[in-house]
Parts: C-alpha cells; sequence; structure tokens
C-alpha cells in the first residue's frame, strides 16, 4: 500500500495523470475550494460490491491520498426495500481490504433525513416543486420520448401552500405507497428526459435499517445525493458515465443550496471486463437462483468473490492503475487481471507439488520402507523463500495425464520403456503397468537410478521433468479449479439472453494429492502448485480437509499479447 501511495504522488507532482487530476490541478490553481480536495465513495448498501466499485474506490480514496485529502465512505441508504446492514458490513469490510480508510466515520443518507426534507420545503416554497397525484404509470406515459416532449401533469400548479400541506401529510403516513410524489418542476419538454419533472420523493412504508419507521418517505438518488455532497463539502464527485444526463439535475437540486462552494460532478467511463458479470442486478439474480454459493462464489466478480478466488488487494489496486480513468467506455481482457496477480504471487507465493488426478507410481527397486528428505526449492525466483525438506519413498502418486501407455509424437513424459526425471528426485523408468478389470490403469510400476539424484553431480538428461508427492506423507485435499461464469463479455451478452451465457463448465472438483506442507495451511495461504498454477487455501478448509481455489493458470496470455501487439 506505501508503494501504491509513493506512485501516486509521484505520478501528481508535475502533471495530472488523467483528465479528472487534471480538473482538480486547474481548481487548486484557481482557489476553486481553497485547494481542498474531499472525495466520497457512496455505496447502495443493496447487494456485494464488485470490481467496478474497486475502481471507483481506488479512484476516489486514491485522489484522496495524493492530493492528502479525505474520502468520505457514505452509504445512499434511500431504498430500504433492498437494504440490508450485511451489506453495509461486507462494504466497510471490502473497503478496508483493498488498504483504504475513510474520513472518521461512515457517513449516510439517512444521516440527512431531516435535512433533506426541510431543503425539499425550500424548493416547494420556490415554487421549484410540487405533489404529484398521478401513478408511477401515467408519470411514465406523460413524460415523452427522444422525439415528443412530455406533458404536464394536471396538479403541476398547484399552490405553494397546498404543495406544503401534501408534503407533510405524505411525511405523516397519511397516503399509501405511490400514491403520492413530489416531483421538481423543471421543464417537460427538456429535451434531457431526466430535467422532465424527475421524481423527488415517494412514499415506502418500510422500516429501514438504521431509522426505524420514523420515515415513510425516502428521497430519490437523484435528489439525495447532490444534497448529500452539499452537506458534507465534497468537492469533486466522481461517478460513472451514466450518470452524465444527470449532471444538469445534480446542478438544478445544489442551485438554492446556501453555500459558496457547491459541489461538481465528474464522469468517468464504468469497467467492463470480458466475461465478467457486472451488474449488481445479475449477480443478485445469480444468488437467488443459487447457480452460485453466495455473493462471495469464487466465480463471482464481487470483492469478496475475488478475494476467495485468492486474488490479493495488491493485485487489484494495480489492475485498477493499469486501466486508469477514461472518458469513453471500453471493455478489457480479463487477462490483464489475470496477470496482475501473476505479477503479484510470483516472488511471494510459495512453489508446491499438487498432484490433481492421481495415479499410483511404485518404484520397484527401491528398498520398503525406507525413506529420504529431499531439498527442494520454495521459489526458484526469490531466493529469499529458502528451500524445505519433502518426503521420499517406493510409492508415490504423479498426475495421469503424464502418463499414455501409446505416447504420441513429442510426448516427453511417462511411457513403457521411456525415462522422466522426478522433480528434485531421480530419473525413473516405466517398466509395467497394472490394470483394473475395466481396464484403468491402478498402477505403473517403473525402476529408478540410485546415481541421478538431483543435486549429486549426475550428468544423464531427460527431457521431460514431472512433479510427484509421496504417498506416504500425501494430504488429501478438494481442488476446486474455477473458471469463468460467462462465455463472453457481459456487455456483450443482452438481458434476455444473460443466463444462456452461463459457463456450464465454471467448477470442476478434483480429489488431489499435496506434500505433507499442506496439513499446516490456512485460509488464504497462495501457492503455486508446480506446472499447474496459483492457488489459494479456500475458507471451507478444515483441519481434517483441506480445500484449495484455482486463482489463475501459469499460462500469460496478457504478455503474450502485449509481444504481439
Amino acid at each position: 500500500m506505501a508503494a501504491y501511495r509513493r506512485r501516486l504522488r509521484l505520478e501528481t507532482t508535475n502533471e495530472a495523470v488523467n483528465f479528472i487530476e487534471a480538473i482538480i490541478n486547474k481548481d487548486n490553481e484557481e482557489g476553486t475550494y481553497g485547494k481542498r480536495v474531499h472525495t466520497r465513495f457512496p455505496p447502495e448498501p443493496n447487494g456485494y460490491l464488485h470490481i467496478g466499485h474497486a475502481k471507483s474506490i481506488c479512484l476516489n480514496f486514491g485522489l484522496g491520498v495524493t492530493y492528502g485529502g479525505k474520502t468520505n465512505l457514505r452509504f445512499d441508504d434511500t431504498n430500504p426495500v433492498k437494504e440490508d446492514v450485511e451489506y453495509v458490513q461486507s462494504i466497510e469490510e471490502d473497503v478496508k481490504w483493498l488498504g483504504f480508510q475513510w474520513d472518521k466515520e461512515p457517513y449516510y443518507a439517512s444521516d440527512y433525513f431531516d435535512k433533506l426534507y426541510d431543503y425539499a420545503c425550500v424548493l416547494i416554497k420556490k415554487g421549484k416543486a410540487y405533489v404529484d397525484d398521478q401513478t408511477p404509470e401515467q408519470i411514465k406515459a406523460n413524460r415523452g420520448d427522444f422525439a415528443t416532449p412530455g406533458t404536464d401533469s394536471p396538479y403541476r400548479n398547484r399552490s405553494v401552500e397546498e404543495n406544503l400541506r401534501l408534503f407533510e401529510e405524505m411525511k405523516a403516513g397519511k397516503y399509501k405507497d405511490g400514491e403520492k410524489v413530489l416531483r421538481a418542476k423543471i421543464d417537460m419538454a427538456s429535451p434531457n428526459i431526466v430535467m422532465r419533472d424527475p421524481v423527488l420523493y415517494r412514499i415506502l412504508h418500510t422500516e429501514h435499517h438504521r431509522t426505524g419507521n420514523k420515515w415513510c418517505i425516502y428521497p430519490m438518488y437523484d435528489y439525495a445525493h447532490p444534497v448529500s455532497d452539499a452537506i458534507e463539502r465534497i468537492t469533486h464527485s466522481i461517478c460513472t458515465l451514466e450518470f452524465e444526463v444527470h449532471r444538469p439535475l445534480y446542478n438544478w437540486v445544489l442551485e438554492d443550496w446556501d453555500d459558496t462552494e457547491k459541489p461538481q460532478q465528474i464522469e468517468f467511463a464504468r469497467l467492463n471486463i470480458t466475461n465478467m458479470v457486472m451488474s449488481k442486478r445479475k449477480l443478485r439474480q445469480l444468488v437467488e437462483l443459487k447457480l452460485v454459493s453466495g455473493w462471495d462464489d469464487p466465480r463471482m466478480p464481487t470483492i469478496s468473490g475475488l478475494r476467495r478466488r485468492g486474488y490479493t488487494p495488491a493485485a487489484i489496486r494495480d489492475f485498477c492503475q493499469r486501466i486508469g480513468v477514461a472518458k469513453a467506455d471500453s471493455i478489457v481482457d480479463v487477462a490483464l487481471l489475470e496477470f496482475c496477480i501473476r505479477e503479484d504471487l510470483k516472488m511471494k507465493a510459495p512453489r508446491q507439488m499438487v498432484v490433481l488426478d492421481p495415479v499410483k507410481v511404485v518404484i520397484t527397486n527401491y528398498p520398503e520402507g525406507q525413506q529420504e528428505m529431499l531439498t527442494l526449492e520454495n521459489n526458484p525466483e526469490n531466493e529469499a523463500m529458502g528451500s524445505r525438506e519433502v518426503s521420499f519413498s517406493r510409492e508415490i502418486y504423479i498426475e495421469r495425464a503424464d502418463f499414455m501407455e501409446e505416447p504420441v509424437k513429442k510426448f516427453f513424459r511417462l511411457a513403457p520403456g521411456k525415462e522422466v526425471r522426478l522433480k528434485g528426485a531421480y530419473i525413473i523408468k516405466c517398466e509395467d503397468v497394472v490394470k483394473d478389470a475395466d481396464g484403468v490403469i491402478t498402477e505403473i510400476h517403473c525402476t529408478y537410478d540410485p546415481e541421478s539424484r538431483s543435486g549429486s553431480g549426475c550428468q544423464r538428461k531427460v527431457k521431460g521433468t514431472l512433479h510427484w508427492v509421496d504417498a506416504a506423507t500425501a494430504v488429501d485435499m478438494e481442488v476446486r479449479l474455477y473458471d469463468y461464469l460467462l462465455t463472453k463479455s457481459d456487455d456483450e451478452t443482452p438481458d434476455k439472453d444473460f443466463l444462456k451465457q452461463i459457463n456450464p463448465n465454471s467448477l470442476t472438483i478434483c480429489q488431489a494429492k499435496g506434500e505433507q506442507a499442506f496439513a499446516a495451511t490456512k485460509p488464504e495461504d497462495h501457492f503455486q502448485f508446480l506446472r499447474q498454477g496459483y492457488f489459494v487455501t479456500d475458507k471451507d478448509s478444515t483441519e481434517n480437509h483441506i480445500v484449495m481455489n484455482r486463482i489463475v493458470g501459469l499460462r500469460d496470455s496478457w504478455a503474450k499479447m502485449q509481444k504481439k501487439g
């Protein structure tokens, strides 16, 4: 995290690295906010955060770090129908896990319900808001479209006194849900449909997770958001590009706000990643339909899902830094995210041996009952990680795919009459196989060359080197091989076809054998399985049942793409 802060600071010492920093630098030069920089991250507590939110977190909190300013965590808890304390807690945990800390305590839009109500009354008194009795369906029908102007509500010209009375009665619980709303009085003929008298308040007789039953009217996001920003004296209100058409409304709401400094809304492109679901609504659907095990399923692009998958905060921050901040939407290849986790783990994760699809090898000329210890390096790219002792005996396991009874051309692994080297151990030669009644190989019988032990100075060369696990000390492991949920990008998938794009092979479970050291592993331990990929210990693991998740394979498609490009 310290390195991340230093990099951000250095990148903005002389000039901005993106258009948002250019705006902030200009504001600081002109003294717009007295050189203050105060941002906020305002999630709705109606689901778990996903990696798109991680980009916003890194941007907002990163700007606070870069400019020596502040960043608020504020929950937009204006819709009690969908909100839950569980989501509040998960969001706080995700922000902290990514390495950021908000200013003071978390804020809530519900902290300002009284002030929001009072300011709405100010708008009514200025003739800029009115109570409408139309149904939601009528309001929608009368709004018009891009080719047709909207139609004024028959209640648009109510007197200030009547609007104040009706709004007070709405607050007092006199009316049913949907019976009345408070609308802004702007322009029903505006070319920007958002400005056609948008709804500011609606009636919801639902208990709120913080305010209980005190309120039965709740502000809409487009109203609560700018007023909350103004109350907190936010300087730069940074949001995603879909809110660009809402900016005129953001500014309109604050026209009568009593403060010489008013926040400005700045939009940036949202994050889209190939093979990932990037819609909170769709993610909720996956959870509710039980197509995943929960919000933290390792296939989910939620921050908690990525964490359980084995991604690290450093890798996610690096990813967000690399993709940068742009004004136009684009799709990022998931290979870049995979590259970032490989880069982070290659110097940190110990290399260990795990056999995912084991078949037993019996070394017939190795002394029965004998066991020796071999020394293997923990990480050839980081000598500081040292070495470990691995047991070796007469029976071992290798990958079933590393043996072929009738080998194809250029198959350099084990086959009848062929030799291979066991990683850190000996050269073995296949002499025979044992099969069951169905013709499935159950044992491979080999001989070994006692003079070929690794490190002994043996000059004999063989083309294939296999990883293996000593059968006498092997740890049984459940290994979950995860792939992506979507067969293509979420943005390429129309809503009606969303579930049809689910990858049926997004999870494969193996009953594997690992080195003895895995007996002491704990959740969130990271490893590189030799020849397999990067893995992490899952939270489902117990002392008697080790569960590992594949984070990513060893093949680096992003680096290859960059070389070709």
